[in-house]
């Protein structure tokens, strides 16, 4: 094994590639959560847009994004180049136009409806566009900088706390300027501009501090090389169902949260205390998530925080204050953050089984498919939302708030995004892929390498020796009728190509 690939699977990464990873989402939610928390409520206090219009703009828009996140998926697949590896280029050169683009969509020319919704779409279209473009890759990044669980953990912790200090500060520094009457384009203009130079900065060292270290046998991976790693790969198909469910909880709740903070319970101001708890409590849980993997597993530890989520959502929803729908909302703000750090690690597992069922690594068009279904979450999340205010009567600057109106925005905020939560960890009860099935995924990879080379510096095929760093594995002198519990592959077989894995779980007799 050379010394690049065994420091993917055993080696810690530096801290300070930790911390760039992290800001690189950090970088990411200034557009997204940005877009998220307010775009509804620009287009429809501001833009004068109907609130049924938006929600139209958003399923369309967010579907159409999906399929996009596929196209680059296998865009990302195709470049490999010497210096900056397959990633990184699209994180220097795509950050600039997306930073560009959210301001851009935050002002929206006062041209009659027809008008204002035709720049509607088209700016939020190149958004979500140029998102993908510097999204998939950052992403797909992480699979290939380790092969270690605790350290991936760490990365997904990363990236979360990024996300999170994002989310916070716009829900203290920002959320409270929606009240506003009047001036509210102007905080847009000032809020947006602002993210622009703040973006540039953080992605620039998310470049210039992160490295791909997990060797890669095929550098330019074709279209069919591509689609035949999704194919069969039941891990990956039940996780984007499960994120699909989620993220359409998540977002919904996200999108009307301030609608039911600010119309319903008149508490506006609990708002930002709720962003500030949300990121303290970030900080505090951070240093837990790689020992909860550890002790749990990442797919046990997804269905219980899918579950403490939904609980406080539900507490949210039939809430009769202001206090207690804010306590309902945090409680389902630890168990929906805590699923959010695992969500990324669970990803990257699903890319070793691809590997280890067809001998091709593909980190790009995995994550696309995994983001075509997060995508695609969000959108029906974004329609729920804006449909749900809609249809209870929701009127922007109406002097009372109507009863239906006011279980319009219960349901968009809380209740129906509960419902969500509970169905994804239902589906992800059945996800296969532990921890400890994927330690050995990834020790049999490794020995198929091994004896790869070995093969062709002629060393005998059973004298290949391997250890492998992770979840207690070690394995060595395997040769090919090597066979682990979980999983067995002849390497041999499998690289004259008559082998194919068995499902895993069973036994070979």
């Amino acid at each position: 094994m050379s010394a690049f690939e065994s420091s993917a699977v055993k080696a810690k990464l530096p801290k300070i590639s930790i911390i760039g990873y992290g800001a690189g989402d950090a970088a990411n939610n200034l557009a997204f959560t940005t877009a998220t928390m307010f775009l509804l409520i620009y287009y429809t206090d501001v833009a004068g847009i109907a609130a049924a219009s938006a929600g139209t703009l958003f399923l369309v828009l967010r579907i159409f994004d999906a399929f996009a996140d596929v196209a680059v998926g296998r865009l990302v697949d195709r470049v490999n180049t010497k210096r900056w590896g397959k990633f990184r280029p699209f994180i220097l050169f795509g950050s600039l136009p997306l930073l560009l683009l959210s301001v851009a969509t935050s002002h929206v020319p006062q041209i009659g409806q027809s008008g204002m919704l035709l720049y509607a779409y088209i700016t939020y279209a190149l958004l979500n566009v140029a998102y993908s473009l510097v999204n998939i890759p950052y992403g797909s990044l992480a699979a290939a900088m380790t092969q270690n669980p605790s350290e991936r953990a760490k990365l997904a912790t990363a990236r979360t706390i990024g996300a999170i200090i994002v989310g916070g500060a716009l829900g203290i520094f920002v959320s409270p300027l929606m009240g506003a009457k009047d001036g509210l384009q102007s905080v847009f203009t000032t809020v947006t501009v602002s993210f622009v130079f703040i973006g540039m900065a953080l992605y620039l060292f998310t470049a210039f501090s992160t490295k791909e270290r997990v060797y890669r046998k095929i550098p330019h991976v074709t279209m069919r090389q591509s689609f035949a790693t999704l194919k069969g790969n039941k891990p990956l198909v039940l996780l984007c169902l499960s994120s699909l469910l989620f993220l359409t909880g998540m977002i919904s709740m996200s999108t009307a949260q301030i609608y039911l903070m600010r119309d319903v319970f008149h508490a506006l101001y609990l708002v930002p205390i709720l962003s500030l708890g949300q990121m303290v409590l970030v900080f505090v849980l951070a240093p837990f998530v790689p020992l909860i993997v550890r002790k749990l597993g990442k797919r046990t530890a997804y269905v219980i925080g899918s579950f403490l989520g939904a609980f406080g959502m539900l507490a949210a929803g039939v809430a009769p204050n202001g206090i207690m729908a804010f306590v309902g909302l945090f409680v389902g703000m630890i168990g929906v953050m805590f699923v959010s750090m695992l969500m990324w690690a669970i990803e990257a597992d699903t890319v070793e089984y691809g590997e280890w069922k067809t001998g091709v690594r593909t980190e790009g068009i995995t994550y696309a498919l995994f983001s075509f279904t997060r995508k695609t979450g969000q959108a029906f999340g974004g329609a729920v939302a804006a449909y749900a205010i809609g249809i209870g009567g929701y009127v922007a600057g109406a002097p009372a708030l109507s009863v239906q109106a006011s279980w319009g925005i219960r349901a968009a905020a809380a209740l129906v995004p509960a419902v969500f939560v509970i169905a994804a960890a239902l589906v992800m009860i059945a996800y296969p892929l532990s921890d400890k099935v994927h330690a050995r995924l990834v020790a049999e990879i490794e020995q198929r390498r091994q004896e790869e080379e070995a093969a062709t510096a002629g060393i005998p095929e059973g004298e290949a020796s391997v250890v492998v760093a992770g979840e207690g594995v070690s394995m060595e002198t395997v040769g090919a009728d090597t066979e682990a519990e979980d999983v067995s592959l002849s390497t041999a077989a499998f690289a004259a190509g008559k082998a194919r894995p068995r499902v895993l779980g069973r036994k070979k007799k």
